[in-house]
C-alpha cells in the first residue's frame, strides 16, 4: 500500500471514469462538481457494485437519505457517484431532497443509467438553499471531462476538498497466482480518494443503521463481488480507521465512506484473495485516515493514542476518546507541553473502569506517570523536546485487563479558532 505522492494510472482500477468542473459552487470558482462513473462490469451495464457507510448523526443531509434510499432500491448497483463541494444540502427540508434527486435525475439521463444507480454526495456548509440548477447544468460538461488518467482522478478528488490543503488519495495491489493461470500473477487494484479537514470525529454505521468539515471517503477496485462482502470488508476496513480518528470531536451530517467494485479485473473475491484484499482495503483506509488528520485545520502535531491495558476494547476506545476530545489536552499538545494530568484526568470521566494506582503513561516514550504518581525518571525538558515533534505517541496502560485501543488524533491551535471562527455553519 502506497500514499500516492503522484497519482498515476497504474495506480488505478480497471472499469472507472473520473472527471470535475467548475459549477461555481464554491465562491472561490474552483473545482467543485465531481463525478465517477462505472463501466464494463459483468453485471449491469454500467453499474458497479457498491457497499456504504454513513454518518451517526441524528441529523443528516439531503444526499445521505437520497444516497441511502438509492442503494437499497438496486441492490447495491451503482453506475455514478456525483459528489459537488460548497454546499453540504442540509437542513433544506424537502427542497434540499427534491434538489439532490433532480441532479441524480440529470445525471443519469447524461450517463445512460437510470436516476437510482447514481450515487449523490455533498459538502460544504450546511443550511444554505441547494442550488441544484448549477448542477444540473453543468452536467454535459462534467460527462466531456471524463478520463481514465491519474489526472481525470486527481481532478476528482480535487473538486471535493472544502478546507483541504493537500489532495489525498492511496492505493493498493493485491497479486494473486490462480491455479488455472499456471502461476501467471494477476492482480486487483484498490484506490482511494478523500477530502476532510475539520468537523471529523467520524462515526460510522453500516445501512439501515440509524444516523449517529465532513469527510467523504470513496474507494474503488476492480474485484468481482457482491455487496454482501464487499460491506463486509468496509465494515472490518473502517472501524480502525476512520472510526479511530479525531480532529475536533465533532461528527458531520455528511460523512459517507462508498466502496465501489468494478468486477473488471475478472477475479472474485473468494478463497485466498479474501484475506490479501481485506488487509490491502485496510490499509489504504488507515492511510487516508492518518492524511486526514495531518491536513486537520490549523493541526501541528499529530498524536497517536496508544491505549492499553484496559478492562475490555470498549473501554480502552473510551479512554482515547475522552483525551482525544479534551481541549485541555489538545492545546497542551499544540505547545508541546507534556502534562500528563490532563491526560489522567480525561481518563479518568471517560467512563473506562480502572484503579489509577495500576496506571502508567508515556508521552512520546518519555515516561512521565507510573502507578498512581509522576514517574520518578520524569524529564520535563526531554519530554518537551520529544514532543516537538510533528507526528507522536502517547501510551497508557491501565493495568485493568487485555483491552487496547489505537486512535489517530491532533492538536489544537489558534489556526483552527481562526479558520472555524471565519467559515460559516
Amino acid at each position: 500500500m502506497k500514499d500516492d505522492a503522484e497519482l498515476t494510472a497504474s495506480h488505478l482500477p480497471a472499469g472507472f471514469q473520473w472527471g470535475a468542473v467548475r459549477a461555481g459552487i464554491k465562491a472561490s470558482g474552483n473545482l467543485d462538481l465531481a463525478v465517477a462513473i462505472a463501466h464494463g462490469t459483468g453485471g449491469a451495464t454500467g453499474a458497479a457494485v457498491g457497499a456504504a457507510m454513513f454518518t451517526a448523526n441524528r441529523v443528516v443531509a439531503a444526499p445521505v437519505t437520497v444516497g441511502r434510499r438509492h442503494l437499497a432500491a438496486t441492490g447495491g448497483r451503482v453506475a455514478a457517484v456525483l459528489v459537488n463541494a460548497g454546499n453540504a444540502n442540509c437542513a433544506n427540508g424537502e427542497p434540499g431532497i427534491e434538489g439532490c434527486v433532480a441532479t441524480c435525475v440529470a445525471a443519469a439521463e447524461s450517463f445512460g443509467c437510470i436516476f437510482d444507480e447514481v450515487f449523490p454526495s455533498s459538502t460544504g456548509i450546511i443550511g444554505v438553499p441547494f442550488p441544484a440548477q448549477k448542477v444540473v447544468a453543468a452536467i454535459p460538461e462534467l460527462k466531456a471531462s471524463l478520463g481514465s488518467t491519474g489526472q481525470h482522478a486527481e481532478s476528482f478528488v480535487r473538486a471535493i476538498m472544502t478546507t483541504d490543503t493537500r489532495v489525498k488519495t492511496a492505493h493498493a495491489v493485491v497479486s494473486v497466482d490462480p491455479a488455472q493461470d499456471a502461476g501467471k500473477s494477476v492482480e486487483v487494484r484498490i484506490w482511494g480518494a478523500a477530502k476532510g479537514a475539520g468537523m471529523i470525529h467520524p462515526q460510522l454505521g453500516a445501512p439501515p443503521a440509524p444516523p449517529h468539515a465532513t469527510m467523504l471517503v470513496y474507494l474503488f477496485t476492480d474485484v468481482a463481488a457482491c455487496a454482501e462482502h464487499l460491506q463486509a470488508a468496509l465494515a472490518t476496513a473502517v472501524e480502525p480507521s476512520f472510526n479511530s480518528i479525531s480532529i475536533d470531536g465533532d461528527t458531520s451530517t455528511n460523512d459517507t465512506v462508498l466502496l465501489l467494485a468494478s468486477g473488471a479485473s475478472g477475479l472474485p473475491l473468494r478463497g485466498d484473495l479474501v484475506p490479501k484484499f481485506e488487509a490491502a482495503l485496510g490499509e489504504v483506509c488507515r492511510s487516508l485516515a492518518r492524511q486526514i488528520v495531518a491536513d486537520g485545520e490549523g493541526v501541528s502535531h499529530s498524536v497517536t493514542l496508544d491505549i492499553r491495558g484496559a478492562a475490555t476494547a470498549v473501554d480502552a476506545k473510551l479512554v482515547a476518546k475522552a483525551i482525544a476530545h479534551s481541549p485541555l489536552c489538545k492545546t497542551a499538545w499544540s505547545s508541546a507541553d507534556p502534562n500528563w494530568g490532563r491526560l489522567l484526568a480525561a481518563a479518568g470521566y471517560s467512563g473506562a473502569t480502572f484503579d489509577p494506582a495500576r496506571v502508567c503513561i508515556w508521552i512520546a516514550g518519555q515516561p512521565v506517570f507510573e502507578y498512581g504518581v509522576r514517574a520518578p525518571s520524569f524529564d520535563e525538558a526531554a519530554a518537551h523536546q520529544a514532543m516537538m515533534q510533528p507526528e507522536y505517541t502517547i501510551a497508557i496502560d491501565l493495568g485493568a485487563g487485555s483491552g487496547e485501543c489505537l486512535f489517530l488524533t491532533c492538536d489544537l491551535t489558534a489556526e483552527y479558532v481562526r479558520i472555524n471562527a471565519d467559515y460559516s455553519t
